[in-house]
This record gives C-alpha cells, structure tokens and sequence, in this order.
C-alpha cells in the first residue's frame, strides 16, 4: 500500500467515528506531521514506495491526538509504549504497542481475540503522556493489556499487571481512540487489495509540495544535516530586513528573521556550522548589533533565547510575567530625604539596566548607591568588605555568591568590586578593559552585579532606613501590646 492510498483507507474507516467525521484534510494534515517525523516516506521520488507494516502502524497511531498537527508527535510517543508486567503479560509477547498493532495488522487469529484497543496521549501519570488497554480473549478468559510509558520502570517488571489499575486516570480530562475488529479487518483488506491489484499510487503528488518549499528555504538559510541553531530575539529600531535572509559577518553565516504579529526580531547561528560555542556565538551576535547600532544610530538590544534547533526557529515576542494582587495595599509617601531619593532613583535605574541588557550600568547605578554614604574609595571598600563578611559567611548556600568569589579569584572581593567592576565599565582603562560585547565579560558583570544590588538594598534599608514593604507596619505603642 502506498502513503496516499492509505490517508484514502483512514478516511473511510473514521467516517463513523464522530458526529463530525474526519474529512480528508484532516488525515492530510496528519500524514503530512508524520513525515516530518520520519514516521512515513518523504520526498516526492518516495511516494511509489509501499509502506511497511511499522509505517502503517504510525499512520493508525497518528489518528489519536485532537490536533492533525500533533499526529507524528503522538506516533513516536503511543509507538513506544510497553506492557504492564513485562512481555509476558502482553498480547501475543510484543514488547511494545508497535508491535502488538503490527500484529493485528498481520494475523487473522489475532484479530479474532480483539475486543478492542483504546488508545489516548492523555496524562496518564505526571508529566508523562500516552496509554493504551487492549482488550482480548484468551480461550474463554476475558484479559486487559495495559501499555505505559517506559519511564515506569517499577510497572514493567513481571507480575506488575496483577496490581495495576488499568482505569485510574490523571488527567481530569482524557479523551481516547477506540479500535474494533472491523477497523483491523478493513486494514487487512486494503493492504490484500493493495498487492493483488497493483497500481500507481493515487494523487498527483501534490502533497510533496509543502514538504519541497520548506526544504527549498532550508537550503536557501544555509541548513545542514547536522545544524545545530542558537536562537536569540532582538529588540531594535535599526533597519531590519523584510524577508528572512541569510548574512555574512566576519567568517560567520546569521540568519536574520523580520519582526511579525507573534514574534520579535531574530538572530539566528548556526553552531556546528560555525564552530561556534554558544558563548562564542552570543559574542558575535552582539559584534553585529554593535554595527548596526552605529551604522543606524539605533538601540539594538539582544533578548534571550536558546539553542539546540536543527533549524531556525523564530523567537516568540516577550510576553512577561506579572504579579498582581485583588487586595493591593499601598501607603507610602515621597521621601524627604535627597539622600533616600537619589538612592531609589539609582536602584530603579540598575534594575532597568539588568532587564535591557545593559549590566555595565546596572553594576555603575548600584555602585553609586554605595557612594552616596562613602564617596570615596577607600571608605567604599570598607563598608563592602564588612558587608560581605556578613553576606558572604555561607557562600555555598548561594549561587550567585559561590560565582562572584569564584570571579574574584585572589584578590580581594572589595577590591575586585572596586577596580574590576566600577573602575573598568566606568574609564576606559588599559589595565581593566571591559569589552560590552564580550558573553563572558557581560557574565561576570552579571555575577558582580547581583552582589552589588544585594549591598544597594542593605544600603537603603539598613543605613537609609526605607522600608521594603508597601504598606509600613504601624508601631504599635508598648502599652497596647
């Protein structure tokens, strides 16, 4: 039988199966989601290649989930699935669902023991998707199969299915796929059918057409076998292209994709490609937005994002977390102190500098806050030196403090923080040079930096007096306590 004989078969057997029956491209959909799984032919020279048993069993597998788009997902996670209690408690001996499907496809006197197979990508435990119970007959004993994910490994071993309850469900919600007899027998028929009468396979191929466009702009992106792409967002006024396009800079390849309804503005790398390590590779992203900036007189900030694609993926737009609160308290009144203003004015600044990647500011604003008690150096350093004592007692039940330390290597943390960190992002200096661009500078200004908004808040609660609280709590006199 061949890939699109099949979605005709599918069809037809599921026309039945709900008050709205699938259609044909719903089955169409699937196919498609379980080629690019591998779990079908693909490419159009394949088309006239009949499909063996396991292919037809992804295929069946394929029609469970809601979304057609999910079907090869499905496939790979259904396919996969063992038997409660082991080889000995399943179907005829199959070790995993594939097989057991394969056998109905394959015996008749299997089929004649089905009742029926009930499969859903439900959660059936937490974090783990997927089930199924086949329902046969054994001589005159009526028997359940259960099949789980692998990842139980204490239901796998033998004697396990004895007690296991086969009907306890996780999901508030499950729906599942029912399979009869007759589905199996209608299979059977078509694959006879299929080998007595061969033919060439139906359709024009036209279902090869999306799978040969995305190919086509694969290799027009640069993609290789063995890519493997770093995808980080960007936010930017500087003049971006309006197709995504493929660009030289230095000996690199990037990838550059437009700004859309539901996505920011990307850069993409191609890591192996490259021979980039992710830090290498964020480094010559920001060489390039450096250059843009100057050429189009523009802020270009670069977002997070992730590695590991074999493709290009475009970064979703920033949709941030916030807190909110059906009762919000707030009685807090402007500070009278210059002191206590300037102070919170300059942490409301490096707090903003972190979240637009501008740590270089944020480790100067949260310094300066230090420097409005101790302008100068030396009384600075003191003042740090005795906090981190404090803070720093139990350095390994903080990882940011276990990083900062380690970053200080022999020297002094109050001098590190001094001259490593003030001095160097504030002067040019020769003998500190901070370079922005640089992914493991940026990280070890990082790593100051959570130590220098620890002291900042000390700081201001401790030496400023400002509560951290919205709402101060009221100082209730001696004689009502």
């Amino acid at each position: 039988m061949f890939a699109k004989d099949l979605e005709y078969v599918l069809v037809e057997c599921c026309r039945q199966s709900d008050v709205s029956p699938v259609n044909e491209a719903d089955i169409a959909n699937r196919a498609d989601s379980l080629r690019s799984y591998g779990k079908l032919p693909r490419a159009r020279e394949n088309r006239a290649r009949r499909l063996s048993t396991s292919e037809i069993t992804s295929a069946i597998l394929g029609l469970v989930p809601v979304n057609p788009n999910w079907a090869g997902h499905a496939a790979v996670i259904l396919g996969d699935l063992r038997p409660v209690g082991g080889a000995a408690a399943s179907f005829r001996g199959g070790p995993t669902l594939t097989s057991a499907v394969e056998t109905l496809l394959t015996d008749r006197s299997a089929r004649k023991d089905l009742i029926s197979l009930s499969l859903s990508v439900a959660e059936r435990f937490t974090n783990s998707n997927g089930s199924a119970t086949l329902v046969h007959t054994d001589g005159e004993i009526r028997r359940r199969t259960a099949f789980v994910s692998k990842m139980a490994v204490s239901l796998l071993e033998p004697g396990a299915e004895r007690s296991f309850e086969i009907d306890g469900l996780h999901a508030p919600v499950s729906r599942c796929v029912v399979f009869t007899p007759a589905f199996f027998d209608l299979m059977d028929t078509a694959i006879t059918q299929s080998l007595a009468f061969p033919g060439p396979p139906a359709g024009d191929g036209s279902e090869y057409n999306a799978e040969e466009a995305l190919q086509a702009r694969y290799r027009a992106l640069g993609v290789r076998d063995d890519s493997r792409f770093l995808n980080v967002g960007v936010d930017t006024q500087v003049s971006w292209p309006k197709q995504e396009m493929l660009v030289r800079f230095g000996r690199c390849q990037l990838v550059l994709m437009p700004k859309t309804k539901d996505h920011t503005q990307s850069v993409h790398v191609d890591l192996r490609a490259n021979r980039l390590t992710d830090r290498e590779a964020l480094t010559i992203v920001n060489r390039f937005l450096s250059i843009l900036t100057w050429c189009g007189d523009q802020f270009a900030v670069m977002q997070g994002g992730w590695s590991g694609n074999p493709v290009p993926v475009a970064v979703p737009r920033r949709n941030l977390a916030f807190a909110t609160s059906t009762g919000w308290l707030f009685d807090r009144q402007i500070p009278s102190s210059d002191e206590t203003r300037r102070a919170l004015a300059l942490y409301r600044e490096g707090r903003n500098a972190e979240e637009t990647a501008l740590v270089s500011y944020a480790v100067l604003s949260y310094f300066k806050i230090i420097e409005i008690r101790y302008p100068d150096g030396p009384r600075a350093k003191r003042w740090i030196a005795k906090r981190l004592a404090v803070l720093g007692a139990s350095p390994h039940d903080d990882p940011r403090l276990m990083q900062f330390f380690k970053d200080c290597g022999s020297e002094a943390p109050q001098d590190y923080i001094y001259t490593a960190c003030r001095v160097a992002v504030a002067h040019a200096s020769v003998k500190r040079p901070s370079d922005a661009d640089d992914m493991a500078e940026i990280a070890r200004l990082h790593s100051a930096s959570d130590v220098l908004r620890l002291l900042a808040r000390l700081m201001v609660s401790e030496e400023l007096g400002v509560s951290q609280h919205m709402f101060p709590a009221i100082d209730v006199p001696s004689s009502s306590r």
